[in-house]
């Protein structure tokens, strides 16, 4: 079979080359922290933004080169991306790969065509992967973009399309679990409204929930043990998205019997977009116990929209990884990169240079995090800043067992709190500077 990328050899580990095409920093042998890089990151490839994704933007067509695609949506084109994407993600060196079913499979004229499709290209995913030994981090289901979706999927004021997305959920976590995907996601690209003049939201948050619950159902039934993960997004499309950010699917997890069943996968550019850092959702998400798995990518904030770039800031990648490490990882989950070249990147090596430039990123971000972790600058810090809440009544306090007359009598013997001390911000933020 003729090579898609003739001229690019596997991507090494070679920090004195000058050969663009090498890692600097990424060494998958390498320990942090007890665990190899490969196995700390788990980094995956993305099939719609790398295989899928033409450079069409708002206001300009496609400019993307992409040799092995014949631009049609038949069945024959989409096995042929197969091939391409293997290739590609073989000599990349990533250990996974994600899709949704619209990704690798073509829509059909009907939902049984559909299915069909999605059969076809499953075949040969799994033939694939078998060859060289390239897993499935998630599967996932396209329930935005058909025009089906206009008013949501699991939230849609339409029974018949409730059950369609019902049906498409279904064919896609069966394919996910015939893969072997370790995990199966739900972004609401659509579950949410734009005017609550004409949306029953309690029926609409109702559905979602008795959703979640069916396919959790679906998944036991089939005997899929792999992790449910939600993925916040506070808008684009609609204006007002029901999983804005971590906290609001958490808050709907807990209210709907979901703790345990469902985590949430974070994406920077979404956390930039609800007005967090990344580091604040990734750590809201890790102490709820929630924290399941990355998108990686970034946004401009020049640009008021979701523009999927590739990471390469080493702070954004320092700050991910303190949490990371924190956590001790993220599997069964995994570094995924929802990221896209840009439209002028439109040649296909442009993609290594993106993939590559990423996981570098990755790999420096967690050697500073490590050294900064190894060395406890942080964690003391914190720990003094909190002392209070150690001794005397602050453990009390911390305890549940104090009331507020036991706050009422201690303060009132002591007569005035005790002096706050400095915070200390910018000093800290100069001893992170020191590690980079």
């Amino acid at each position: 079979m003729a090579e898609f990328f003739p001229n690019i050899p596997k991507i090494e580990y070679d920090p004195k080359s000058k050969n663009p095409l090498t890692f600097k920093h990424y060494n998958p042998d390498e320990i942090i922290e007890g665990q190899k890089m490969k196995d700390l990151f788990r980094f995956s490839v993305c099939y719609w933004h790398t295989f899928r994704g033409t450079g069409s933007d708002p206001f300009g067509s496609a400019t993307l080169q992409r040799p092995w695609d014949d631009g049609s949506n038949s069945v024959s084109n989409a096995l042929t991306r197969v091939d391409a994407a293997f290739e590609f993600i073989s000599k990349l060196g990533a250990p996974f790969y994600c899709w949704h079913d619209r990704d690798i499979a073509p829509e059909g004229a009907t939902f049984k065509e559909n299915n069909k499709n999605l059969d076809e290209i499953a075949k040969k995913l799994k033939a694939k992967q078998r060859e060289t030994g390239i897993k499935l981090l998630w599967g996932t289901a396209n329930l935005f973009s058909h025009p089906r979706y206009m008013h949501g999927a699991a939230t849609t004021c339409n029974a018949d399309v409730f059950a369609y997305a019902a049906a498409q959920v279904k064919k896609a976590l069966e394919v996910t679990h015939e893969l072997g995907g370790a995990n199966y996601v739900f972004w609401g690209g659509r579950e949410g409204y734009h005017n609550l003049y004409n949306t029953d939201m309690k029926r609409e948050l109702d559905h979602l929930a008795k959703f979640m619950h069916m396919a959790h159902d679906h998944a036991k039934a089939i005997g899929f043990k792999g992790m449910f993960l939600f993925e916040p997004k506070p808008k684009e499309p609609t204006k007002h998205q029901y999983d804005f950010d971590a906290a609001a699917c958490l808050n709907f997890i807990g209210r709907n019997g979901l703790d345990g069943i469902v985590k949430l996968n974070i994406e920077t550019n979404h956390a930039t977009l609800a007005g967090h850092t990344m580091m604040h959702e990734l750590e809201y998400a890790r102490i709820h116990n929630a924290l399941g798995s990355i998108d990686a990518n970034t946004g401009d904030l020049l640009l008021g929209w979701d523009t999927d770039q590739f990471p390469t800031d080493i702070y954004l990648t320092t700050q991910m990884m303190l949490v990371l490490l924190k956590q001790k990882g993220i599997k069964p989950g995994g570094v995924n990169f929802d990221a896209k070249v840009r439209r002028e990147s439109f040649e296909p090596v442009d993609l290594f240079h993106a993939h590559i430039g990423g996981m570098d990123a990755f790999a420096r971000g967690a050697k500073i995090a490590a050294a900064i972790r190894k060395d406890g600058v942080l964690d003391d810090f914190v720990k003094t800043r909190y002392r209070s809440f150690d001794t005397a009544f602050g453990k009390k306090i911390d305890s549940g067992k104090a009331t507020f007359a036991d706050c009422e009598k201690y303060i009132s013997d002591k007569g005035e709190a005790a002096p706050n001390e400095s915070g200390r911000q910018e000093y800290l933020e100069n001893v992170i500077n020191t590690y980079l």
